[in-house]
């Protein structure tokens, strides 16, 4: 079992006011941050996993702990348990994956989990696929939107190209959604598969 406490532990030991000054600023100040860099995140979190045996029943609680703590860095630790244990995702997890997409929302948590945990969720069960991608669709919840956009990144030949398709289609006219940094790239790579689909 792994104690949270030492999860904490590990980060605040971590902590380097300069960097967080620099880190929260590079966030436009909505996350309060320790300072930990993402090489110094995931040096933490390979310790854990090496030092700890972790069960699949732990993963909700783990990851639900984390998310609801101030610092960003919690959040970076609970995206690389989420991502790294995936299948260990049940079929009503996706309940999990759409609170740590719609809380504490922004790109580098979304375009982590949603092209990872999330997509291979919806491979898992693909029973719950339209009824999912509709909701999301039509939720005018933005990170809901841009989830169903990044979910098939990692698909390659099993992408779905009249999912995408649909998709991009019913989302274009969005402004908000299409001028913010135009999915920071991942656009190009979903076109990227499209091309490859042709």
């Amino acid at each position: 079992m792994l104690p949270v406490k030492i999860i904490e532990e590990l980060i605040k030991e971590s902590a380097n006011n300069d960097e967080a000054i620099q880190m929260e600023r590079y966030m436009k100040n909505h996350f309060k941050f320790f300072g930990a860099r993402a090489p110094v995140v995931k040096g933490i979190f390979k310790k854990l996993i090496t030092d700890y045996t972790i069960h699949p029943d732990e993963l909700k609680e783990i990851v639900t702990h984390l998310w609801k703590k101030d610092e960003r860095e919690y959040q970076t630790i609970a995206i690389l348990f989420l991502n790294r244990y995936q299948k260990w995702l049940k079929e009503e997890d996706i309940g999990l994956i759409e609170y740590c997409i719609t809380n504490k929302s922004w790109w580098d948590s979304v375009d982590s989990i949603a092209p990872n945990a999330f997509g291979y969720y919806l491979k898992a069960y693909p029973q719950h696929k339209p009824e999912i991608i509709e909701k999301w669709l039509s939720s005018n919840n933005l990170w809901l939107q841009r989830s169903i956009l990044l979910y098939q990144l990692k698909y390659k030949k099993d992408t779905d190209v009249s999912i995408l398709f649909d998709s991009i289609l019913r989302l274009k006219d969005s402004k908000e959604f299409f001028s913010r940094r135009q999915l920071d790239g991942h656009y190009g790579s979903i076109q990227k598969q499209i091309h490859k689909k042709l």
